[in-house]
């Protein structure tokens, strides 16, 4: 859907770490050629004045863990045009589902001293309650792919958001693969690629933080894990850690 004129934009909060919210304002190199192109209106972290909508485009960071996110959540989708699940929280639930398998109470005790004014929910990304229109993943958001977007937006195009694993990104990068080579459990092979793989470029396994790739085979992973010799406590976190409410990732937590 082509935007006409200068699209305004809204940026909105839910439960997370603003991470990718600071990754749109650590665009340096395309931040001002943005400002000249975007219209952003509604972005707290950003600016102090809030403009009202109707907005074209609006970003969703966070995941929903509270009744008043999700009416927060509801009233931006009525506001927004496009409305983007932006980051892994808000595609997946991130790392705030890892609660999700432990007893809502027994969270909100290790935090809080008074649970009566405690009114939090399991974590769940933000397509639970609304229409999504596109999705932006990783923890944070891939600056490359961000640009991508709103290029798509203004062009009215339809951006390449990669379907495939990690582990394409690592042979196109020519590294070696730290699975094989070292030994090291890693989620390449079964997550969704547009990170560039960054975390096996500088020596460090994937972690899954983008969710599932297509065709994602976790019951394979999870044998290999094994013979690797990780418990099936552990092979359980790893697929719960950013995307276990998935049904991909959820059956290698289960299948463990």
């Amino acid at each position: 859907m082509k935007i006409e004129k200068k699209p305004s934009v809204a940026v909105y909060k839910l439960s997370s770490c603003a991470g990718c919210q600071l990754e749109l304002l650590n665009l340096e190199p395309y931040l001002l050629d943005i400002l000249e192109v975007l219209d952003i209106r509604y972005f707290p972290m950003a600016k102090r004045e809030a403009g009202s909508g109707p907005y074209d485009l609006g970003l969703v960071e966070g995941a929903v863990t509270s009744g008043e996110e999700i009416i927060r959540l509801k009233k931006a989708r009525a506001d927004c045009r496009l409305l983007v699940a932006f980051g892994s929280c808000a595609c997946y639930g991130g790392l705030p589902s890892m609660k999700n398998w432990v007893a809502e109470r027994l969270v909100e005790e290790r935090v809080y001293p008074n649970l009566a004014a405690v009114h939090s929910i399991k974590a769940y990304g933000i397509d639970e309650y609304v229409k999504v229109d596109a999705y932006l993943k990783g923890c944070p958001v891939s600056r490359d792919e961000l640009v991508d977007f709103i290029k798509g937006v203004l062009l009215g195009t339809k951006p390449y958001l990669r379907p495939h694993s990690v582990c394409v990104e690592c042979k196109l990068h020519e590294n070696l693969c730290l699975f094989v080579t070292e030994g090291q459990p890693c989620m390449g092979p079964v997550t969704t690629a547009g990170c560039g793989a960054l975390c096996p470029s500088h020596g460090r396994v994937c972690e899954g933080c983008r969710g599932p790739a297509n065709d994602a085979n976790p019951e394979s992973l999870v044998e290999t894990f094994e013979e690797y010799g990780l418990t099936r406590a552990d092979i359980t976190r790893r697929f719960r850690k950013y995307a276990g409410m998935t049904p991909e990732f959820e059956r290698g937590a289960v299948s463990s």
